[in-house]
């Protein structure tokens, strides 16, 4: 196995591989129906990774030091028969974690455990209906998800994480809720800073409820040590129990420990959550490339990677394209 570690000397530890393209909720911070309606191109499914070329791709990332592997999407559970691509990529020992908005989960949960998945991370922006309703803007709601955690829970996917982002004058007020329903569970809420990733939902940073602000709505809070470099959440036990994380990638970034590649639906990898292009290795991996050949775009990709966008995100210009969330995964 290769020690890969990019010109900031950050090592490649965390793939997150988005599935699909698609969702089936249209979030105001990520796929605004404005913007993501019916006429929207989506990819083809010509044009997005076979379960075999993702399971070749993740095999060449393993012996380049990746340890975790994150599914998403837009929605992974509506990429047909992902448990099959889970019993493929759970034969490479690594970590396997999913992303969802959970709604999905009663139907495909018990599969998804029995073909090897570890856990799951669902996305809940709010316990209150109307809330939630307005966030989502698809129809769906929070009693479904809560269902999805449960079906989850009840097959072992877990420990599960919530994930909530948090706008002002839209959901901060759902913080003390979020936290009391699911503290005295093994699920810990983790809050994240509205971020300004691509160019469709209308970003600006006084919509930003920062880090020190949840710390304050929450009260007092005792830090925990991180388990490993590169962990995304900062996380603080709870007074009652249980834990709470923050996720702080505005006002207080953390580029220097980041680890973390993401490979789109269509098989470009991207070493930056607000990368503006990436590396496409869907062409050559068709164009029938050797494994070695692969692993050398690969490497030379990561070795001159320099991303930290969040660091220097007051310089950059507004215009800048920024590849969509919906597109390769949070």
């Amino acid at each position: 196995m290769v020690e890969l570690r990019d010109a900031r000397n950050r090592p490649l530890r965390d793939l997150r591989i988005s599935v699909t393209d698609r969702c089936n909720m249209r979030c105001r911070y990520c796929m605004p129906r404005e913007v993501f309606g019916t006429n929207f191109p989506y990819l083809s499914r010509a044009d997005v990774l076979t379960f075999e070329e993702i399971d070749r791709l993740v095999g060449l990332f393993r012996s380049l030091g990746v340890e975790k592997i994150r599914l998403s999407g837009g929605e992974p559970l509506l990429r047909k028969d992902l448990h099959e691509l889970i019993s493929m990529l759970a034969l490479h020992g690594l970590e396997l974690a999913m992303t969802t908005n959970g709604v999905l989960l009663p139907r495909y949960a018990p599969a998804l455990s029995a073909a090897g998945l570890d856990r799951v991370t669902v996305s809940l922006d709010a316990i209150d209906e109307a809330t939630f309703a307005a966030i989502t803007d698809s129809g769906h709601t929070v009693a479904a998800v809560l269902a999805g955690i449960e079906a989850a829970e009840s097959v072992g996917l877990g420990p599960i994480k919530i994930n909530t982002v948090v706008k002002r004058g839209v959901n901060e007020s759902e913080l003390l809720d979020l936290v009391e329903r699911f503290s005295s569970r093994d699920i810990a809420t983790r809050f994240i800073e509205y971020m300004d990733v691509g160019t469709t939902n209308g970003w600006d940073l006084q919509d930003v409820v920062t880090a020190q602000e949840i710390r304050e709505l929450l009260g007092s809070l005792e830090p925990v040590p991180p388990t490993h470099q590169g962990e995304v959440a900062k996380r603080y036990q709870l007074p009652q129990g249980g834990e709470v994380g923050l996720i702080t990638s505005v006002t207080e970034p953390f580029c220097g420990d980041c680890n973390r590649a993401r490979l789109s639906a269509d098989g470009h990898l991207y070493t930056c959550l607000f990368a503006s292009q990436g590396l496409d290795l869907l062409t050559p991996l068709r164009n029938g490339s050797t494994d070695e050949e692969l692993l050398e775009l690969i490497k030379s990709c990561w070795l001159n990677r320099e991303d930290r966008y969040s660091e220097l995100r007051a310089e950059s210009s507004p215009s800048i394209s920024r590849v969509e969330m919906s597109y390769i995964g949070g």
